[in-house]
């Protein structure tokens, strides 16, 4: 039901009426500025409003409510313990203007995060700055281009990206004005080291490369491949969107990585989807530490600051006003210290359990796996293509039904070279209860595929809305309402 259905004319809630000195400040308004007719907005209740978007909430999908097994995307548990510390008073009532000094304890939090991402990703320097994980893909390709123009070597013009590599990584090497060369996965889900030799040279910036990559494996010659990289006279960049497979016990520094960026809604477990709010740190090695965004908390004696134009005059700028999603940030701090060095190795070694755990149980079960032969990361594939070419039923079919059974779908149709695939991240959040009701499901869904495979291809069957016409929603999205044309 739309709230419009539930307006009445001349219904309201007074607590939502203007006080008197907003009712001051609005014949203040020029009249040309005014409205020549009221607003077309719902007329109901406190209650009534209330009760709309609770029901609304309830029929949602949320990491609260669900087992959310998106691959790739690490969409775990956020704890309230760290809310509740980012949204102290204190923190809360700050302005970000405000001068330095009046933010000692805050920035102390900030700085004393940075250190800790420095540690765990063994890189030289971070700044906060980048907002999502993708601004700081862009800030981290962005460095590499000014670091290899500040040695004038400006012939480089290709940057080399997997061809099992997040959407964004293209994307981000394009908005810097490289072209993008994709270089093939061998058939055990390693970066193809012949066909990567044959692809670098003068024209090389660098490598964007995910470890564990987005296939579910981690990269077997990763030492070679750096070397490979480095030997041409290019850059080594991190994708950090899986970092949760790893932290603690493997720093990309010590792969030899030059830039990296850090999904804090990933691995630091802040809220996560719906398009934000997000943060995407970027560390960097010793020689591009000048190019970093600005500001960069720095520690002076006592004394905390913000670096700007003055301190880091090669930096590639501000990508955000002031210091980006600060309530974000906070929350990474609080939950990173509530874990501490043994908690955060815990995060690996569960992450890692639990998507073998599941792999293990799916392949007895009957399920094919893209890559049998190689042990888990943090997640992995199922492909479904025998199973579509036996009954029809696509992976997409097979998400739609998972909703019937009150789980989220896991990632569909990616990586794209793996055909019908699903790509399953439990994270190490989740109970081993939840996983066999997972693993339940699943077996459900493939024995109904055969015996019934026209239910599956129609579900879902037990949500508010049936399944829609998702290229119509894509191409034709219409989401204004217009009380002359009744509600379908």
């Amino acid at each position: 039901m739309l709230i419009f259905e539930r307006s009445r004319c001349g219904r309201q809630s007074r607590a939502q009426a203007p006080a008197p000195a907003e009712t001051d400040r609005i014949a203040a308004i020029p009249d040309q500025l005014l409205r020549r007719a009221p607003p077309l907005l719902p007329e109901v209740s406190e209650l009534d409003a209330v009760r709309h978007y609770t029901l609304l909430s309830q029929q949602n999908f949320s990491i609260d409510t669900h087992f959310y097994p998106l691959g790739s995307c690490t969409m775990k548990y956020n704890p309230r313990g760290a809310n509740a510390a980012a949204m102290q008073p204190q923190f809360l009532a700050r302005h970000p203007a405000a001068p330095d000094a009046t933010g000692q304890g805050f920035l102390a939090c900030l700085y004393e995060l940075q250190e800790m991402l420095k540690d765990i990703t063994g890189m030289a320097a971070v700044s906060l700055a980048p907002m999502a994980g993708a601004q700081g893909e862009f800030a981290g390709i962005a460095m590499i281009r000014a670091w290899h123009d500040a040695r004038g070597d400006t012939a480089r013009s290709e940057i080399l990206v997997p061809d099992a590599a997040h959407g964004t990584n293209p994307a981000s090497a394009v908005m810097c004005g490289y072209r993008v060369r994709e270089v093939a996965t061998d058939a055990d889900g390693n970066v193809d080291v012949a066909a990567l030799a044959a692809a670098v040279g003068p024209q090389t910036a660098g490598l964007m490369l995910t470890n564990p990559s987005t296939l579910g494996v981690f990269e077997r010659h990763i030492v070679e491949i750096e070397r490979i990289v480095h030997a041409a006279g290019g850059l080594l960049y991190y994708d950090g969107a899986n970092l949760n497979a790893i932290v603690g016990r493997v720093k990309p520094g010590d792969m030899g990585f030059d830039a990296i960026h850090i999904n804090l809604h990933k691995t630091f477990s802040t809220p996560h989807g719906g398009g934000g709010p997000g943060a995407g740190p970027v560390g960097v090695s010793e020689g591009l530490r000048q190019f970093l965004p600005l500001p960069v908390v720095a520690q002076r004696k006592q004394e905390f600051r913000l670096l700007d134009e003055r301190e880091l005059p090669l930096s590639i700028g501000r990508l955000a006003a002031h210091l980006g999603n600060a309530g974000i940030l906070l929350r990474a701090y609080a939950y990173a210290r509530m874990l501490g060095d043994a908690g955060m190795r815990r995060v690996a070694d569960f992450a890692t359990l639990n998507a073998n755990y599941l792999m293990v149980e799916l392949r007895r079960a009957g399920f094919e796996l893209a890559y049998p032969q190689r042990r888990a990361s943090h997640e992995f594939i199922v492909t479904l293509q025998r199973l579509k070419e036996q009954t029809g039923v696509t992976a997409m079919d097979f998400a739609k039904r998972l909703l019937d059974k009150g789980i989220h779908a896991p990632t569909t149709y990616f990586p794209l070279l793996v055909p019908e695939c699903l790509l399953i991240e439990p994270t190490e959040t989740e109970s081993k209860q939840t996983l066999d009701l997972f693993v339940g499901a699943m077996k459900e869904i493939l024995a109904e595929a055969h015996a019934t495979p026209d239910l599956v291809k129609s579900a879902p069957h037990e949500l508010p809305l049936r399944r829609l016409d998702e290229v119509r929603a894509a191409r034709q999205l219409d989401l204004a309402w217009d009380p002359a044309r009744p509600a379908n």
